[in-house]
C-alpha cells in the first residue's frame, strides 16, 4: 500500500516551485479569505442609511482605487522593493477597513473606499514580481496559476463565510477583512525577502538600466510588443469581468432568487478548485498563447451563453462553460507578461498587467451595465461573443513574436 506524504497530496505540476511561492500561495489564501467587506457592502452602506444615488459615489470611489493602486505598485515595486510595497499596501488597506466602519458620512466612506481599493491592489504587482524574481521563465506560468488557485480557494471559503458573518453583524465582516491583511503582513514581513535587486546585479556588470529607463511606465510605454498584448489581454479581462457584473443583472431579470446566482459562483469556485491544477499540468507543454486565445474563447463562448439562458439549468452550463475557460487561462497572461519584462522593471510591467485587469473591471462596471440596461442585454452579450473571441485569435497570433523575444532575453 503507497505512503501517503505530504508531498503527495500537492498538484504535480507545483511539486517543484520554490518554498517563496508556497509562502505567497499560503499568505493570498489567507488574505482572501478576509474578501468578506465588498460583496455586502450596498447591505451596510443601506443599514447606515446611504441612499442609492449616494452608494453609487462609495462604489465609483471603489473602482477608482482600482485603477491608481496598481500603478503606483509597479513602481514602488522596482524603487523601494517588493517586500516593503507589499506591507505598505496590507497594512494601509487594514486601517482603511477600520476607517470605513467609522465614517460619519458619505464623503468619508467614499475616501475610505478609495484608499483600500487603491492600498489593496498595490500588493499585486510586488508579488507578481516577487513571483517572478523567484522562478525561472518555464515555471512562471505555473506559479502564476498556483497564485490564482490560491485567490480562488480563498475566495470561495469568503463567499460561504461572509454570509455567515454578515447575520450575525456587520462589524465582523470588517473584522475578518482588516485581521486577515494583518496577517498576511506579518506572513510577509517573517517569511519574505526581497532578491537582490536588479539595480545591484546591473551595477556589477556596468550602468544601470534604469538610468536609461527611468523609474516610471516609459520602459513599458517603449515596448510595442507589451503595448499589443496589454489591450488584448484587457479585452478578455474585460469579458470575464461580465460575469461578476452582468451574470446577476440576468439572473434577477429571469425572476430567479439572489440564491441562484450564489448557486453559480460555488459552481465556478468548485470547478477552478478542483480543476486548475491537472488543467495547468496538462497545458503546461503547449503554447502558452494558443492555450490563452482557447481559453479566451470559452469564456467569451460561455459569457454569451448567458444571454440564451432562462432558468437554472441555462445559467448553469453558461457557468460550466466560461469556469472551464477560466481554468485554461490560469497564469499565462501573467507569466508572458513576466517574460517579457526586463528584471530591473518587472514591478512595472506587473503594474501595467495588473492596471490592465483595473481597468478591464472598471470598464464591466460601468460600460458593461450602461450596455445591458440601455442597448439591451443581447447587445452585450453578442458584444462579448464578438470581442473576446478576436481578442483570443489575436493573442494567439503573437505566439511567434512572443517566443522570438523570450529566446532573445534568454540568450542575452
Amino acid at each position: 500500500m503507497p505512503t501517503l506524504t505530504a508531498s503527495s497530496l500537492v498538484p504535480s505540476s507545483f511539486r517543484d516551485l520554490p518554498s517563496v511561492v508556497w509562502t505567497i500561495f499560503a499568505g493570498t489564501i489567507v488574505n482572501r479569505l478576509g474578501y468578506v467587506v465588498t460583496p455586502f457592502l450596498v447591505f451596510f452602506l443601506a443599514a447606515r442609511g446611504v441612499t442609492g444615488a449616494e452608494t453609487s459615489y462609495v462604489l465609483g470611489a471603489l473602482g477608482a482605487g482600482n485603477l491608481l493602486g496598481p500603478a503606483v505598485g509597479g513602481i514602488l515595486a522596482d524603487r523601494i522593493g517588493r517586500r516593503p510595497t507589499m506591507l505598505i499596501g496590507l497594512i494601509g488597506a487594514s486601517a482603511a477597513q477600520g476607517a470605513l466602519f467609522l465614517a460619519p458620512g458619505v464623503w468619508t466612506m467614499a475616501a475610505a473606499a478609495l484608499l483600500i481599493s487603491a492600498a489593496g491592489s498595490t500588493v499585486s504587482p510586488a508579488a507578481y514580481a516577487l513571483l517572478a524574481d523567484a522562478v525561472d521563465s518555464e515555471r512562471r506560468r505555473r506559479a502564476y496559476a498556483l497564485f490564482g488557485w490560491g485567490v480562488n480557494i480563498g475566495t470561495a471559503v469568503a463567499g460561504v463565510l461572509g454570509g455567515y458573518l454578515a447575520a450575525r453583524g456587520y462589524w465582523l465582516l470588517f473584522v475578518v477583512d482588516a485581521g486577515s491583511m494583518l496577517a498576511y503582513a506579518l506572513v510577509v514581513a517573517v517569511r519574505l525577502k526581497d532578491p537582490k535587486s536588479a539595480r545591484d546585479r546591473d551595477d556589477q556588470v556596468g550602468e544601470p538600466r534604469e538610468k536609461k529607463d527611468g523609474i516610471g511606465y516609459g520602459v513599458v510605454f517603449r515596448d510595442r510588443l507589451a503595448l499589443l498584448l496589454l489591450p488584448l489581454f484587457g479585452v478578455q479581462l474585460f469579458v470575464y469581468s461580465l460575469t461578476e457584473v452582468a451574470l446577476p443583472l440576468a439572473v434577477h431579470d429571469s425572476g430567479l432568487s439572489p440564491a441562484v446566482y450564489g448557486a453559480m459562483a460555488a459552481v465556478n469556485a468548485i470547478l477552478v478548485v478542483a480543476l486548475q491544477p491537472f488543467a495547468t499540468a496538462r497545458l503546461s507543454t503547449f503554447p502558452q498563447l494558443a492555450v490563452q486565445g482557447a481559453g479566451g474563447t470559452l469564456i467569451a463562448g460561455g459569457v454569451a451563453l448567458t444571454g440564451l439562458a432562462d432558468g437554472v439549468v441555462g445559467y448553469t452550463a453558461s457557468v460550466v462553460v466560461w469556469s472551464l475557460g477560466e481554468v485554461v487561462v490560469a497564469g499565462i497572461a501573467a507569466g508572458v507578461v513576466a517574460n517579457l519584462a526586463p528584471a530591473h522593471a518587472r514591478g512595472r510591467y506587473q503594474g501595467a498587467f495588473s492596471w490592465t485587469w483595473g481597468l478591464a473591471r472598471f470598464a464591466a462596471l460601468t460600460l458593461g451595465v450602461a450596455m445591458y440596461t440601455t442597448l439591451g442585454p443581447s447587445v452585450l452579450w453578442w458584444t462579448a461573443l464578438v470581442a473576446g473571441t478576436a481578442a483570443a485569435v489575436a493573442t494567439a497570433a503573437l505566439t511567434a513574436r512572443v517566443n522570438a523575444r523570450t529566446a532573445h532575453e534568454l540568450a542575452a
